[in-house]
């Protein structure tokens, strides 16, 4: 029998989880780069729109940096806003690095938004971010 109580808490449960998920995400983006503003802006995404396989999404991330001693990346972090660890995953780089780029795969359990941040050796932290779609998740809860 459904009542009034079932109902309402029906309706609350998908916003107290997703108020979860946003507070995990933002405690792995807090984690990564403290509590530096980050600015969106010069980094590319090369993602698919429709990742088919959550298993196997590829990701592709260029950072605009001239990568001299003085200024260059030091960090790219990745984040899935709805997967049930957020930080995806953290690469160093170095200036001896040509370009700041990074490719792989990564998994994503649902449709979701995917942030990237790239910190610099002058303290900058850049961000960019993009909606994804997932056909069949990736990820075990």
């Amino acid at each position: 029998m459904i009542t009034r109580r079932s109902c309402l808490a029906l309706l609350v449960l998908p916003f107290a989880a997703a108020a979860q998920t946003e507070e995990a995400l933002s405690a792995a983006i807090r984690d990564a780069v403290g509590d530096k503003l980050a600015t969106d802006g010069g980094i590319t995404l090369r993602v698919p729109t429709l990742a088919e396989n959550g298993g196997q999404v590829p990701l592709g991330i260029v950072v605009e940096s001239p990568m001299t001693a003085q200024d260059h990346i030091t960090a790219i972090h990745v984040f899935a806003s709805r997967n049930p660890t957020p930080g995806v995953a953290t690469f160093r780089l170095t200036p001896l690095l040509a370009r700041a780029e990074v490719q792989t795969r990564i998994r994503l359990a649902e449709d979701q938004r995917l942030i990237v941040l790239a910190e610099t050796s002058t303290g900058r932290v850049m961000r960019a971010s993009a909606e994804m779609r997932v056909g069949a998740g990736g990820c075990l809860t």
